[in-house]
């Protein structure tokens, strides 16, 4: 009869047991047992009849799958508690055997410890907050934590900002958007720049701010959006749905609206936005290239959370009420000077009208004319934020304009100041917020100018630091009220903050061009409503050439009297 599987390893086992029992084994057979179930205990190797023997069901286990072994827990580690005892008491109990000098040194690294914890806490409140100012982010308005889910709607839709103060940034699924998009495009050769990652992105960094703060941006960096611009805009977007989605509320329109001139130009930004739709980001592209049924009908099988369109189609599909843009919480304008060029400013008024609240807004524009500063003004009506790599004047000073008047005497320049400023705050419907800047030589003349002023109704602030009143915290505020003016002289342009000011009037810039140049760059940050007014008298003319020249740079108009100056005074110098 043959024998089984089982006898011949018994057979295997008992030889093996006898070769290390043998005339020559140091040790007894009870031993080299304990020594052989100590090694399975070490290997984690038991004998299976080692945890089936004798095991019954337990209410813990009624169907005996684990076979009798219990549940071990691992201990939680105990945290190190610096011991809050005096210094120089000794201890009682099982450590009053210690001496003196063991207490000394316990004592020592009591400090130690509380001293590294101390900069461990001052290190992590140093990174948590990196990059993201302390200032609103997103939307205004908090999310009560009981609400599970809340659509946001037309009422909903007012521009709700988040608040950065408690969040961190950049998160980890901005990092995670980021790098999906950077390495689909590597796939596909569209970017190509591998020494400067699009993490480390200067750009992408300066938007990161501005974004925080909760104001509308203003891209004069005098170009198109580029690949590295539109990943890092739409992965701050992702970002910002997700963390929505945490606090329970979901979008019934597109969360980012991209309008952008040309079908090309949307068909790149496609290509940027389609690694997010493995994280959950759907992005549908609109453009005359296709059919309007063949949209309709994608429109319909789908809700976007990102959106990108020319002009004239998106309000061709508005007209059918084939989709809704009321709640569109981001809005990208890219090229905003080609739709000029195209007449599709009426359009892009029609667009912003149909979305409701304040999105947050980011306008890109390649040229700067002044026929693109009314649309600027409609599309960032509230405080802005600019945001330019570039140290040319063109691109410091968009959106500001320049008015330059010729004069021939002091008196004609005063009365030409008080009749700006009576246009000013008679055409302004809230006067009360302009702030306003009175630049005056350093002759002197200062004090005879601030009794024509506040003759005429005005209160003036000079000195470099002037006191500026909150209007906003003023409930008593009328806006028929004339603002403060404030005043300084020409010396005090280099210590003055001038980007507080919409308004500044400058009565002589006899000194140099360069101070020009400084107040142009410096003033009117946060608005696209600044306005620059300077005079000239014929002891000017050597400046009237450079004058000519920024004011074509810039886009504007160069006005006659300037031009016959200039014209006159290279006649003389010839």
């Amino acid at each position: 009869m043959a024998k089984g599987d089982d006898a011949v390893m018994r057979k295997k086992n008992k030889a093996k047991r006898k070769k290390l029992n043998g005339e020559n084994s140091n040790v007894s057979s009870r031993v080299a047992s304990i020594i052989a179930a100590k090694k399975r205990r070490q290997s984690g190797k038991r004998r299976i009849c080692q945890g089936m023997c004798f095991s019954l069901p337990t209410p813990d286990d009624p169907f005996n799958e684990r076979h009798g072994k219990m549940d071990f827990k691992v201990k939680d580690k105990k945290k190190i508690v610096p011991a809050q005892v005096s210094r120089g008491v000794f201890a009682r109990g099982k450590n009053a055997h210690l001496s003196k000098d063991t207490l000394c040194r316990n004592n020592r690294e009591i400090d130690h410890l509380e001293q590294k914890n101390e900069k461990l806490l001052h290190l992590r409140s140093e990174i948590k907050n990196p990059i993201i100012s302390n200032d609103n982010l997103g939307h205004k308005n908090p999310v009560d934590s009981e609400t599970t889910k809340i659509q946001l709607n037309r009422k909903d839709c007012n521009h709700q900002r988040q608040d950065c103060g408690n969040s961190d940034c950049p998160s980890k699924f901005f990092a995670l958007c980021l790098n999906a998009i950077e390495k689909a495009l590597h796939l596909g050769d569209a970017y190509n720049n591998e020494d400067k990652p699009l993490f480390v992105n200067p750009w992408g960094l300066e938007f990161l701010k501005c974004y925080s703060t909760g104001k509308d941006i203003l891209d004069t960096s005098g170009s198109s959006c580029t690949i590295e611009q539109i990943a890092w805009m739409v992965s701050v977007a992702a970002d910002t749905i997700a963390s929505k989605e945490k606090e329970g509320l979901w979008f019934a329109s597109p969360f980012l609206l991209f309008l952008v001139p040309s079908q090309e130009k949307a068909t790149k930004v496609r290509l940027v936005c389609k690694p997010l739709k493995d994280l959950g980001i759907h992005t549908v592209s609109l453009h005359p290239g296709a059919t309007l049924d063949h949209q309709i009908r994608g429109l319909k099988s789908c809700e976007p959370e990102f959106l990108v369109s020319t002009p004239e189609r998106l309000v061709e599909l508005l007209s059918l009420k084939a989709i809704d843009i009321s709640g569109v919480s981001f809005l990208v304008v890219d090229g905003l000077d080609c739709l000029h060029q195209d007449g599709y400013l009426g359009t892009l008024k029609s667009i912003r009208q149909c979305i409701f609240g304040n999105p947050n807004t980011v306008v890109f524009n390649n040229f700067f004319s002044y026929a693109c500063v009314p649309a600027m003004q409609n599309l960032l009506s509230g405080p802005i934020q600019r945001l330019c790599l570039s140290d040319s004047i063109c691109s410091q000073s968009a959106c500001i304009v320049q008015t330059i008047d010729v004069c021939f005497s002091e008196e004609e320049k005063l009365s030409k100041g008080l009749q700006i400023l009576h246009d000013t705050f008679e055409d302004s419907l809230c006067s009360h917020t302009l702030k306003v800047l009175y630049i005056v030589g350093g002759d002197g003349k200062s004090a005879n100018l601030v009794k024509i002023l506040e003759s005429n109704g005005y209160s003036v602030s000079t000195g470099s630091n002037c006191d500026i009143p909150d209007v906003n915290s003023s409930p008593d505020s009328d806006c028929g009220t004339k603002p403060t003016i404030s005043m300084i002289n020409a010396e005090q342009i280099s210590t003055a903050d001038l980007g507080i000011y919409e308004i500044v009037i400058l009565t002589n810039i006899v000194l140099s061009i360069d101070t020009y140049v400084q107040i142009l760059t410096r003033m009117a940050r946060h608005t696209t409503h600044g306005v620059l007014h300077s005079f000239l008298t014929e002891e000017d003319a050597l400046l009237a050439g450079s004058l000519v020249e920024i004011l074509e740079q810039c886009g504007q108009a160069v006005p006659e009297a300037l031009r016959t100056l200039h014209i006159r005074s290279s006649m003389l110098e010839s």
